[in-house]
């Protein structure tokens, strides 16, 4: 509780982050008002975003024990048993999450398709996609704010519950994208459509949510591409309302490029932890969410009513925002939200954030006086524009904080048997270690199944520019490729050759570019082998 001055009375409407209860719980500490430099760093640290989809594309994902624990699993230990004990483990930690958030709640995201091109104007952004001998195509309207550019820009989901005024007065862009061209709600989960999955099938097993997020990731592909004249690419937010807060939760979480998320009353299938869904009463329960509109991937059906079987929750995919911005705005009125399972997950994640050493990047605020859903709210414009200035136009240094509405107010503790590690800041290791000369090298990611597998192939430039490469691959015995992206390949079994096609052959000195491929058997113990023309 904080004592109002002004009325010489108690507020009890609000739990903020000081208070002795969410220090238990293990949130995030505001920084003290001291007056050494360290403490200015910390209150002031701001993270760049990633200039890749996604820095662990690299890392190797064994298969996933099958578990059931009715807390949150521990963020911090990785699959084969251990914990992380630097923060530059995160990276392929985080990309274990990842996995397992594909494989069990969203579906696959596929990689960057094999062309992106389209067109950035003052007024509009055109994106056409091409991968695997299908296209789709979409847009998305610009409103620029007052000034002289480029700007940055945050996009806009659904067109409604975002403070587009605001955004536009903190100076930032805002990009209108209806999600709805890329990923239709009221089909059946066997006849989706929409853009995505004109390109992967309408009978794909992803999700809406992260269709949705591929959508966004389409977008960062072409504002890349554009030069930077009008819109700055490396300072991107994403934010929407209801169902398009799950979307903005989802495609902050799926694309590290990102800088700013703002997921704003997300729901079950957004913010709110997936466990504790279930025990709070008058929160939609995860099998009406999984069936009102196909967002959840199919995967998800297996959930519905055992969440404790899930090898991830929520809190984890806050965590994989970190070190990025994340403000998280949620509606404590309306049970139907979920916004107590959502102050844990918060809660959760928030952990993350504090081991990275980036506290003070993330916000969550449910302390708001009108229960209108996706209203837009005086209490959050202060830290909206804050978080805009501190993480898209870099000029500001506002500390992330916690106020927890004491109407939907969760525990950390009574959902964690774990504790948030020390990490050491230890060698920021880069995802692969570029070779000599005009060489190339290449890394791969394995994801197996029973009787199938998925490899991530990262093929990485030396100290001279790469015009042409070939990556070869023996697999087992008894194992062959199915499909491939990205790439041209000669051979389905033994030793494979795969080429680079026009538009990932060229690769400045240090940079990487990937391509997957799908396979029947076993794909485990691959060595692959890189040679440049």
């Amino acid at each position: 509780m904080i004592i109002d001055s002004g009325r010489s009375k108690i507020r009890s409407t609000v739990v903020v982050l000081a208070v002795a209860a969410l220090a238990v719980a293990g949130a995030v500490s505001v920084v003290a008002n001291t007056p050494t430099a360290e403490a200015a760093l910390l209150r002031g640290l701001a993270v760049a975003a990633a200039s890749v989809e996604d820095e662990g594309a690299d890392c190797p994902v064994p298969n996933a024990p099958q578990t059931s624990n009715s807390r949150l699993p521990d963020p911090f230990r990785k699959l084969d048993g251990t914990r992380i004990s630097t923060k530059s483990d995160w990276r392929c930690r985080r990309a274990e999450i990842r996995e397992l958030a594909e494989r069990s709640v969203y579906g696959q995201k596929p990689a960057k398709p094999a062309t992106v091109t389209g067109t950035v104007s003052n007024s509009s952004i055109t994106v056409n996609v091409t991968d695997q001998g299908r296209s789709a195509s979409f847009s998305a309207s610009v409103q620029l704010p007052s000034g002289s550019g480029p700007f940055p820009a945050v996009v806009v989901l659904g067109g409604f519950g975002a403070d587009t005024a605001a955004i536009r007065a903190a100076g930032a862009a805002v990009i209108n994208y209806d999600p709805l061209a890329v990923g239709r709600e009221g089909t059946p989960r066997n006849n989706k459509q929409g853009a995505f999955y004109s390109v992967y099938g309408s009978s794909s097993s992803t999700g809406l949510l992260m269709a949705w997020a591929w959508g966004v990731s389409r977008i960062i592909d072409v504002i890349e591409q554009s030069g930077g004249s009008i819109l700055q690419a490396d300072s991107t937010g994403v934010t929407g309302c209801s169902r398009y807060g799950k979307g903005a939760f989802v495609s902050g979480v799926f694309d590290q490029r990102i800088a700013l998320t703002m997921p704003i009353e997300s729901g079950t299938a957004g913010v709110p932890a997936l466990r504790a869904i279930a025990g709070e009463s008058g929160s939609q329960p995860l099998s009406s969410a999984y069936g009102e509109q196909p967002w959840l991937g199919d995967a998800f059906s297996s959930f519905t009513g055992n969440p404790n079987a899930l090898p991830v929750d929520t809190h984890e995919m806050v965590g994989m925002v970190a070190p990025r911005g994340l403000f998280i705005m949620e509606n404590p009125h309306v049970d139907w939200l979920g916004a107590r399972s959502g102050s844990v997950a918060a809660l959760g994640g928030a952990e993350v954030y504090k081991a990275l050493g980036a506290g003070d990047n993330i916000t969550y605020w449910s302390d708001v006086q009108d229960g209108t859903h996706c209203a837009s709210r005086s209490e959050w414009r202060t830290p909206l524009q804050q978080n805009i200035q501190k993480f898209l136009l870099k000029t500001g240094n506002s500390a992330g904080t916690f106020r927890i509405s004491s109407r939907k107010a969760g525990n950390l503790a009574e959902w964690r048997d774990w504790q948030t590690p020390t990490l050491s800041d230890g060698p920021s290791a880069p995802p692969t270690t570029p070779p000599s000369g005009g060489a190339c090298s290449a890394s791969v990611s394995i994801n197996q199944w029973t009787g199938g597998f998925v490899v991530t192939a990262r093929v990485t430039a030396g100290s001279s520019p790469v015009n042409g490469w070939t990556v070869s691959l023996t697999l087992p015995s008894g194992a062959s490729v199915t499909n491939a992206w990205n790439v041209i390949r000669s051979g389905n079994s033994g030793t494979v050759q795969f080429t680079n096609i026009s538009s990932n052959g060229s690769i400045a000195p240090g940079q990487s570019t990937e391509f997957a491929l799908q396979g029947a058997g076993t794909g485990t113990g691959l060595s692959p082998t890189c040679s440049a023309s």
